[in-house]
């Protein structure tokens, strides 16, 4: 009798641990699956966070209108250095290239923050929703830059670039008097002191040609 009552005792404590095993283990199987349920919930959130509302119609109209002009003043730059012979004029252009490269893709990714679509380099035309895009020069102006090499190259490209970043300037200026995304005025900011820089320095070099 009492070792049927030991026996007794030990199946019962017995089955009380694996009861709390199995416990245990349901909960370590809940634990395993949470983190992934709570990693979907967190990586969704950041998605409709990105998109920003400090911004106006002439922050858009501003980055949408510098994206082909970057653009264009890019395909001039490079093609300097199979037609001119001039180093002051070769650096110039590597430098506008290097600059005006980088905006482009922070103004693709300022337009997309924006809920809005950056235009390709090739936007036909030269002006936007009927906003002229100041300063860009023809197909027929590419099209005989092109067929130059030499000083008269140097010369033309010299005058395009200068009238280019002067349009760029006053684009940027419109874009500081009616703009309000603190990000777009900075390059607005940058591009008014850089290629007004430029500006002066293409004016000096043009005498020399």
């Amino acid at each position: 009798m009492f070792n049927t009552r030991i026996k007794l005792t030990l199946i019962a404590a017995t089955s009380a641990a694996a009861l709390l095993a199995a416990g245990c283990g349901n909960d370590d199987g809940n634990d395993s699956s949470m983190p992934g349920m709570t990693h979907a919930s967190t990586t969704s959130a950041p998605a409709s966070a990105t998109q920003r509302t400090d911004f106006n119609d002439a922050d858009v109209m501003f980055l949408q209108m510098m994206y082909p002009h970057h653009a264009q003043a890019v395909e001039m730059a490079k093609l300097v250095p199979s037609r001119s012979q001039n180093q002051e004029l070769i650096a110039l252009a590597a430098n506008i290239e290097a600059a005006q490269s980088p905006e482009m893709q922070q103004i693709t990714t300022l337009l997309t923050a924006f809920g809005k679509q950056a235009p390709s380099a090739t936007t036909s035309g030269h002006s936007m929703d009927g906003h002229a895009m100041d300063g860009m020069m023809t197909d027929q102006q590419m099209t005989e830059l092109t067929a130059m090499s030499g000083t008269a190259f140097d010369k033309m490209w010299l005058q395009m670039m200068i009238e280019h970043h002067r349009g760029a300037v006053t684009m940027a200026q419109t874009e500081l008097t009616s703009g309000v995304n603190p990000d777009s005025k900075a390059m607005a900011q940058a591009i008014v002191s850089g290629q007004q820089a430029e500006i002066d320095q293409m004016n000096r070099m043009l005498t020399q040609v």
